[in-house]
């Protein structure tokens, strides 16, 4: 039937058409051939936007109560002495926002996201539940100022080192696979493996 078609237009004279027919045929003979190869490509770009977006992310809190002492060791006059006990928490967290492009890999429907070291957010020391408790060898506004000013900032250190021996890291490290991995599959639709990297980017 095709080819009646293609001889009755010859024979009226329609050669125009009949190019113009043959052209469409051969554009979609090329364009079949060529669609056979196509792949699809998936980007993982708006993923990590949405995950870089939601910064740090505290995992693990922890309140700290300690004992501070400090002596000042004076050669011809009564030591200074400050006693305070010092109450603070501390935050670990898992800063999403160094998250790159290549930390999220895609395998079939799943997504694997590689997540930063584990870190601590912050240590502070709750100024009105620490209490300074005895002061001595003192005579001076200004110093028993500088005194106590100084023992704050010796138990935000000592609380920072306690918190790190109580395991703040390891416990945001388990608290990111149980909490963030419902969160990244409910963003990406997909399951979801996590891994912690061990050392800093």
């Amino acid at each position: 039937m095709f080819q009646k078609i293609i001889l009755a237009l010859v024979r009226g004279g329609n050669g125009k058409i009949l190019i113009f027919i043959i052209a469409i045929a051969l554009c979609f003979f090329i364009y079949k051939k060529f669609s056979a190869n196509e792949h699809s490509v998936v980007s993982h770009d708006v993923l990590v936007e949405k995950i870089e977006a939601m910064g740090k992310v505290e995992l693990a809190k922890f309140t700290v109560k300690d004992v501070i002492e400090k002596k000042i060791i004076k050669e011809w006059w009564p030591d200074s002495k400050v006693l305070m006990i010092a109450v603070g928490e501390a935050a670990g967290c898992i800063d999403l926002s160094k998250i790159k492009a290549s930390d999220v890999k895609k395998s079939g429907d799943s997504i694997l996201v590689t997540l930063p070291k584990p870190e601590i957010c912050y240590v502070k020391i709750n100024h009105e539940k620490s209490k300074v408790y005895d002061i001595s060898g003192v005579y001076f506004k200004e110093d028993t100022k500088a005194l106590v000013e100084d023992v704050y900032k010796i138990a935000e250190k000592e609380l920072t080192k306690e918190v790190l021996q109580m395991g703040i890291l390891e416990e945001t490290r388990k608290n990111a696979y149980k909490m963030l991995k419902p969160v990244f599959e409910n963003i990406s639709g997909k399951r979801v493996g996590i891994l912690i990297r061990q050392r800093a980017n």
